[in-house]
């Protein structure tokens, strides 16, 4: 039926829409410190059975039950996004509170309801309290403490804090744990740069940088998004071609349409 193949084309131009925006969404994310890129995954919609020549050869105009049949598909739906946690490159800042993870694990932050958050963002900074924490306020899990004769800070590739007093001596302050889990991507996206564990993540699995599994801490540098702008830029043309193959299907459908309608009225 021309119904089904409007609906069919009109399923695949949604779906090439929600391509584009998760699309524009990784453009738009290009310079975010630590941002993992999206990747939109489809599903094809349920199927029907349908004969190839319902009509009997033997006696016309007479209907049978034929076992030749193929299966029609209605079309396309979204089904998913798809956070990609491909290291992104790690570019020097020669700032002593930034710090990225080279290889897996996020650090944890406290968000201000008392509950984990988890980051690849290391751009920290100090607040009033002298704590460690993220740009919008997240304290670093376990807390960092700066006292106001502290002139520098050095974190080791294990997570190791040490700080340098006006006297020159240095003070243990304590060391930045990680976690890891199971299935990065089922971690839930909150803004922020930050993530919340789910039932499909699993839960956090804490440990020292630079040991089992766990990447290592480098002081005096960023980890960039992970989007590569090239490998983007094809997408989105191949998702503009696929919109407009959609809507072209949906013009001749509506030509078909027009043609059997002057035919019945002829």
């Amino acid at each position: 039926m021309p119904t089904r193949a409007l609906r069919t084309a009109a399923s695949g131009m949604y779906a090439q829409q929600i391509n584009i925006e998760v699309i524009s969404n990784n453009i738009a994310n290009i310079n975010t410190t630590g941002f993992k890129k999206n990747k939109a995954e489809f599903q094809d919609l349920m199927y029907q059975e349908v004969n190839i020549n319902p009509l009997s050869t033997s006696t016309p105009g007479i209907y049978e039950n034929s076992t030749n049949k193929i299966q029609v598909g209605n079309g396309v739906k979204p089904g998913s996004t798809q956070k990609i946690f491909k290291q992104g490159d790690i570019t020097a800042t020669n700032n002593q509170f930034d710090l990225a993870i080279q290889g897996e694990g996020f650090f944890q932050v406290r968000k201000s309801d008392g509950t984990l958050a988890y980051t690849r963002d290391g751009s920290f900074k100090v607040n009033a309290d002298g704590k460690l924490s993220t740009a919008s306020g997240f304290i670093v899990d376990p807390d960092i403490t700066l006292n106001t004769d502290v002139v520098g800070i050095s974190v080791g590739k294990d997570g190791a804090v040490e700080a340098v007093q006006t006297d020159g001596n240095r003070v243990t302050l304590g060391n930045i744990e990680l976690a890891r889990f199971m299935n990065n991507g089922g971690l839930l996206a909150l803004g922020d740069n930050l993530y919340a564990e789910t039932t499909s993540s699993g839960q956090p699995i804490l440990g020292t940088p630079g040991s089992e599994g766990f990447g290592e801490i480098n002081q005096g540098f960023l980890e960039s998004s992970n989007v590569d702008i090239v490998e983007e830029m094809i997408s989105m043309i191949a998702a503009q071609r696929a919109y407009e193959i959609n809507s072209k299907t949906v013009k001749t459908v509506e030509e078909m349409m027009t043609m059997a309608n002057n035919l019945k009225r002829g």
